[in-house]
């Protein structure tokens, strides 16, 4: 039986649509089908090699507007595919807004024995598929020879020629098309005309060294974790709202705060953080800064809410959301 890698389709910018080719930005998300997209991709049949392309539409969606259900889709179909002894690897299709996110989720609740063994790479666009310049097919390309490298693992994020891990990568621009960074960490590597370097190991095993188990979390009991900033003039108002709410929808069960600085959180914030965590409110806190993670230490840290050790406020509301979960 001959090798494959699959091509799973997401939606996103990747396969979006505008009525002028000249149009970058006023265009429609998710509109063209992932097989489509394969068949724009150049020269791949020589980066496949003797291998064969196998595709499947997982959802057709704006990345921002994703849910919890098409994050456990997602996770399904991977899950099935890296199972497949003459599965080579997986290369997921996906909007850029929150590209971040799923490849963060994706690493912490795929078992590491799987990744272990193949990579899952995820890859995007910043210019729809009508483009007179799009970026998909080149990063598509790309994404396929990350993939198929010899020791490629874990999940990988692919884009503009560089390759980020799940763990790092941050998009920190809204329209040029290298859109993605990894801050301190750097790239993993480089994709040069369909040539990885690496410039670091490929990822191993997640750093909490933790992965979830969610076969058994029914999609409508994901624990609803809620992200805020503090900034100056910041009030508890918000907290204070959210748990007035909280007999509304899902029951809250989580906030994860961007402090200023070293994950410093405005006083009159704190002050309704403490009346959270006394109700049994998870908190937890980063920096909003782009680059560093908060150092322990800083007496202002009044609230005593634990630190997200390297997390972004995003990928920290997973971690939590993911914890959450796990003791439920």
């Amino acid at each position: 039986m001959a090798e494959k890698l699959v091509f799973l389709g997401m939606g996103g910018t990747i396969a979006g649509t505008a009525s002028s080719a000249g149009d970058n930005v006023g265009y429609t998300a998710a509109q063209v089908g992932v097989q489509a997209l394969l068949a724009s991709v150049p020269g791949l049949q020589a980066i496949l090699g003797d291998r064969e392309a196998a595709a499947e539409q997982v959802c057709q969606i704006d990345s921002k507007d994703l849910a919890h259900a098409d994050w456990q889709a997602l996770r399904s179909r991977v899950l099935h595919y890296l199972a497949m002894p003459e599965m080579a690897g997986v290369v997921v299709t996906h909007g850029t807004d929150t590209l971040e996110e799923t490849a963060y989720f994706l690493s912490r609740t795929v078992p590491a024995e799987l990744l272990a063994r193949k990579p899952v790479v995820l890859t995007c666009a910043m210019r729809p598929a009508s483009s007179l310049t799009p970026d998909g097919p080149g990063n598509m390309a790309d994404a396929a020879a990350v993939a198929l490298c010899s020791g490629a693992r874990g999940v990988l994020v692919v884009c503009a020629g560089k390759v980020h891990s799940a763990a790092h990568v941050q998009k920190v621009h809204p329209y040029r098309t290298d859109a993605f960074d990894s801050g301190e960490a750097g790239p993993v590597g480089l994709v040069e005309e369909g040539r990885v370097r690496l410039l670091s190991d490929w990822p191993g095993e997640d750093a909490s060294g933790h992965h979830f188990d969610l076969a058994a979390l029914p999609i409508q009991a994901w624990p609803r974790v809620e992200l805020l900033f503090s900034h100056a003039g910041a009030t508890g108002s918000v907290v204070r709202a959210l748990l007035a709410q909280a007999g509304a929808e899902a029951p809250l069960r989580g906030i994860v705060v961007a402090g200023t600085g070293n994950g410093t959180i405005h006083k009159s914030m704190e002050a309704a953080l403490l009346e959270a965590q006394a109700l049994g409110v998870r908190v937890l806190r980063v920096s909003r800064c782009a680059y560093g993670q908060v150092v322990g230490g800083s007496p202002s840290h009044r609230s005593g809410a634990f630190a997200a050790a390297g997390l972004s406020g995003v990928k920290a509301r997973i971690a939590l959301m993911l914890e959450i979960a796990a003791q439920t």
